[in-house]
């Protein structure tokens, strides 16, 4: 065994008439580098890199979206929380939701805390919508954009709703304040909190089903239409209610309903859309 370690080349392997020993402390440095010096097989110490053909990759579900899943949970949670505390003063409102009262509005009589609960709930209907475009958007696009993170676009998509219903009661404020007076304006401006809280609580289900229940794209849509259709309704409505019941020149509505709902509803879809298609990568 001895005599076959000592007749070895370079390469560590017995020759018959001899050789030199890699032992030998006066061999030079190309003597004791050998063929498999730095094979990584043979040093498990040596990175050694990926071997075999790349496969697919697995694509990213909604449902495994650990951010997406934090965010639904902790709305969910939120939100019931916020139903738990203002839950009598809703259900009231809705019982006399289509009483008109001696000045053509309804009774709205909230405290401090449910009008912040109700302004969360505004929040909580923004950051909804969001989730909803943007699964649409990954669904239909993809999520190749110029972002590092298509977290981000979500991100883009939340200011923008946060920004739309800023600007759209700013607008009615103002609009309501100059026509109406600022009694009317304080009052339509509590019941369009009302509306669209109501509207996050109906958009609720439908991030869940979309997420979890593999609820296809095409009825989300139709179930989105259908609120948004029925929550327009309600807002026509009260519209009437509050400033047009009385008013003589009653086909007004129709232009005042356009130019401040309708309008910044095409406004805010166009943005969402242009952000998208600026931001997506070409190929």
């Amino acid at each position: 065994m001895a005599s076959q370690q000592a007749n070895i080349d370079s390469v560590y392997l017995p020759l018959r008439d001899g050789g030199v020993s890699p032992l030998d402390v006066q061999l030079p440095q190309y003597y004791r580098e050998n063929f498999f010096s730095d094979d990584t097989l043979y040093h498990a110490e040596l990175p050694g890199g990926k071997f075999g053909v790349a496969g697919m990759p697995v694509p990213n579900s909604l449902y495994s979206d650990n951010l997406v899943a934090v965010m639904m949970l902790v709305f969910f949670l939120l939100m019931v929380i916020a139903l738990s505390s203002i839950h009598e003063f809703v259900s009231h409102q809705l019982k006399r939701f289509f009483l008109p009262t001696h000045d053509g509005g309804v009774e709205v009589n909230e405290t401090g805390s449910e009008l912040r609960i109700q302004m969360f709930l505004v929040l909580v209907n923004g950051l909804l919508i969001a989730l909803l475009v943007y699964f649409y958007t990954i669904n239909t696009i993809g999520d190749s954009f110029v972002l590092s993170s298509p977290y981000y676009l979500l991100a883009i998509y939340a200011g923008l709703l946060i920004a739309y219903f800023l600007l759209k009661g700013l607008l009615y404020v103002i609009v309501n304040t100059v026509l109406f007076g600022g009694k009317k304006s304080q009052q339509w401006l509590r019941l369009l909190i009302l509306i669209t809280a109501l509207e996050g609580i109906l958009l609720l289900p439908a991030v869940f089903f979309q997420a979890y229940f593999g609820m296809t794209e095409q009825n989300v849509i139709v179930y989105f239409t259908v609120v948004l259709i029925f929550v327009k309704i309600l807002t026509f409505f009260k519209c009437y209610a509050v400033f047009f019941r009385t008013n003589v020149v009653k086909l007004q509505i129709i232009l005042y309903f356009c130019a401040l709902e309708m309008i910044p509803l095409l406004a805010l879809w166009s943005a969402l859309d242009f952000a998208a298609n600026s931001l997506k990568i070409i190929f």
